[in-house]
């Protein structure tokens, strides 16, 4: 067995899920983009707090509440440090990267004024959309779209074209989920600037791909969810400046994100509690810092290396089949590659990819108005992880090839 070989081997050992039989073939899951699988160290440090530390956090002076206090607050540490924020107070828990954008969508509105000017792509996510279309119904701001370009990348220059004294907000996601496409955000960010504009960056793509670093990219804001990164459902984080932070209200009132309350007055409480009503997802929290802790155990390099070579010889073999339509072929990607068949829809070719144990995504991938800018109706999406393997690309390559024969 190789050296690499052997790492991956070593590295899959963790996440038994992957060691299982669909429709009678061992599982092929290429459906990362969606959601990642867990490795054992995040069931068990939830089983852990479960079973040993259950109990609120940051109210209470007992032992149980102490030990889930220190655990659930250590991980927003490690978040600063994984996304180099400058301070904790700067990463605010939410249920996923759906909810980031919607809790900012909210709270900035009270900076908007009718005609000021939000900026999106043609690549975004339904949850980087509808949330601004609401504020166009409800407080007369104004949307503006980043079309694409031929080679199917943002077009910088009509983005440009975009930018003026009016525009107060762009959110921009990192890596498209449909394409996989990295965009240029740190180019996007810093033209922003230059009217003003703050910037947010949808992440929940990135994160469990690319190194980020949001001091370096000069985002305001950056959001994803945890559970494309290896660790549960239902937890995300909001990064945002902490100065931009501070000005703003909060989103939802009750326990946890206040000072005092009486029935004449609220006093709000400081960073990050002010945007965190409520009980939180501890469990969730503690299960995404054991993630952050496996991911650390690896060379990362190392892990985007073999990602990548795993994205080349899949768009490779995908290029090479006449019936496949790929696109953004040759464009930067990470993560995900999507195709068409001539003739054929997407959902049914998922479905007999899983007859043969493959698990693929099909449809629009929530961006609707991206598939009508690539007028088709919805694509197949192969997206990998570090766990995927050079023999099951090729066995999906292969699942692929089988039943485009029976399908003449």
């Amino acid at each position: 067995m190789s050296n690499s070989s052997f790492f991956i081997s070593e590295l899959r050992s963790h996440f038994p899920i992957l060691n299982q039989t669909v429709n009678d073939f061992p599982l092929v899951y290429l459906d990362n983009a969606a959601t990642t699988q867990k490795p054992l160290a995040v069931v068990d440090a939830i089983s852990h707090y479960y079973l040993n530390d259950n109990a609120n956090v940051h109210r209470a002076s007992h032992q149980l509440s102490n030990r889930a206090t220190t655990s659930f607050e250590a991980v927003r540490t490690a978040v600063q440090q994984f996304i180099n924020a400058k301070s904790s107070k700067e990463i605010i828990w939410t249920k996923g990267t759906t909810e980031g954008i919607n809790l900012l969508a909210n709270v900035l509105a009270s900076q908007l004024q009718r005609g000021d000017q939000v900026i999106i792509s043609a690549m975004e996510h339904h949850a980087n959309i509808v949330p601004w279309q609401m504020l166009v119904k409800s407080h007369g701001i104004v949307l503006k779209v980043i079309p694409l370009s031929a080679d199917c990348c943002l077009d910088l220059e009509a983005y440009q074209a975009l930018l003026n004294e009016k525009t107060k907000l762009v959110s921009i996601t990192h890596i498209s989920n449909a394409l996989g496409v990295i965009n240029p955000v740190k180019e996007i960010i810093k033209l922003a600037h230059q009217v003003d504009a703050q910037v947010i960056i949808d992440g929940a793509q990135a994160v469990a791909h690319l190194t980020v670093d949001v001091q370096d990219l000069d985002c305001d804001y950056y959001v994803f969810s945890a559970h494309k990164l290896f660790a549960p459902t239902g937890v995300g984080v909001l990064y945002g400046k902490q100065d931009l932070l501070e000005k703003l209200p909060p989103w939802q009132g009750g326990g946890e994100m206040i000072k005092s309350v009486s029935f004449k007055e609220t006093t709000y409480n400081e960073l990050p509690f002010k945007f965190e009503a409520g009980t939180p997802n501890i469990a969730g929290v503690i299960g995404l810092g054991a993630a952050l802790d496996f991911i650390k155990g690896y060379d990362h390099e190392r892990l985007k290396a073999h990602e990548q070579s795993l994205l080349h010889f899949t768009e490779k073999a995908l290029s090479a089949i006449p019936e496949v339509t790929l696109f953004c072929a040759g464009v930067k990607k990470s993560g995900a590659i999507s195709f068409t068949i001539k003739g054929e829809s997407a959902a049914d070719i998922a479905m007999l990819l899983d007859a043969q144990g493959i698990a693929v995504r099909s449809g629009s991938h929530c961006a609707m108005p991206l598939m009508s800018e690539l007028n088709c109706n919805g694509t197949v999406r192969v997206s990998f992880a570090i766990y995927n393997t050079l023999e099951e690309a090729q066995r999906f390559i292969e699942a692929l090839k089988k039943l485009l024969q029976m399908l003449q």
